[in-house]
């Protein structure tokens, strides 16, 4: 009798904890829609997709290169992606249909995985262009990023705060990642900016290839912008080569983000495996080092997908 009952207790709790996991349709097809194939969004993307074939066996995940945090949330709306990769201020104007940010709508089938890594935007001068303050650049050459690109957003909010407007500029580049650094070191331009996280490998090589300054961004400047998604940060000394000293900057959150109509299932096991697979992240590269569950839903500007908010109420992260 007391075996047929523990029998009985056994086989519910294993009942239980089969209705609880996530179930994802077998020959699941996941997209990562991430970013430049030198940046850092490609590089966790990358690490990323591993971590979901491995811990999601009926799921295959393929990583996109992409140009801009813009283009990753109108492929995500129009379902042509499974998860994206964005920078706050950017999901922020989506979610809300910012046209002047290249939303002509609210994108309103976007839902919330996580909150992950701050992206630092970074302002680097050639040495010998003179430029030391944000002051300083009027009347130099620059390159702002791709048009309407998470970088050249936050080129506008950031310049217009410290009062300085793309017509006080000599010249104005709008060149993506890769060849704004290209354009430094061939001495085309003076300044460029780059929203990525710390130790960016093209920041790293700039550095290495020729002296650069990293321009200050005081925190005056940073109570201007009138968005609540840029944050004070310092970038530590000797991120870079000659950076001797720490220097205040400002930061703007990244998310991971997905659809609305993406399963609760196949959310779940996707949040799941993020965080338990968050090491080997870490181990593509540095940024996600700074990734933390217990800020996974802090500034969200958008729904949280019902499958990562079962698993955070699963951790005790939602009560």
């Amino acid at each position: 009798m007391r075996r047929s009952l523990r029998c009985r207790v056994l086989a519910g709790a294993l009942m239980c904890a089969l209705a609880a996991a996530p179930v994802v349709a077998a020959d699941t097809l996941l997209t990562v829609l991430t970013g430049s194939s030198t940046g850092v969004y490609y590089t966790i993307g990358v690490a990323l997709a591993e971590v979901l074939n491995n811990a999601i066996p009926d799921a295959k995940t393929t990583v996109q290169a992409t140009r801009t945090s813009l283009e990753n949330l109108n492929l995500l709306q129009s379902g042509r992606g499974d998860v994206a990769f964005s920078a706050g201020d950017v999901l922020s104007d989506a979610w809300k249909g910012n046209e002047a940010a290249g939303f002509k709508t609210p994108l309103r089938k976007l839902r919330g995985i996580a909150a992950i890594y701050p992206n630092y935007i970074q302002f680097v001068a050639r040495a010998d262009s003179g430029i030391r303050k944000l002051a300083d650049l009027k009347g130099k050459k620059i390159s702002v990023g791709a048009p309407k690109s998470a970088t050249e957003v936050s080129a506008r909010a950031i310049l217009h705060a410290a009062g300085i407007e793309y017509k006080d500029f000599a010249k104005i580049e709008y060149a993506p990642f890769g060849e704004s650094i290209e354009l430094m070191k061939e001495r085309q331009i003076d300044v460029t900016l780059q929203s990525a996280g710390l130790g960016a490998s093209a920041l790293r090589d700039l550095a290495n290839a020729i002296d650069m300054v990293v321009v200050p961004i005081p925190a005056d400047v940073i109570r201007n912008i009138d968005d609540p998604a840029y944050i004070p940060v310092a970038i530590p000394a000797y991120t870079y080569r000659g950076q001797a000293a720490d220097v205040p900057a400002v930061a703007v959150m990244n998310y991971l983000v997905t659809r609305e109509d993406e399963t609760a299932e196949t959310v779940y096991a996707i949040t799941k495996a993020m965080w338990t697979g968050v090491d080997q992240l870490a181990s593509a590269h540095s940024a996600a080092r700074a990734m933390d569950p217990r800020k996974a839903i802090e500034g969200m500007p958008l729904p949280l997908h019902p499958g990562a908010e079962r698993y955070y109420r699963e951790v005790g992260l939602i009560r």
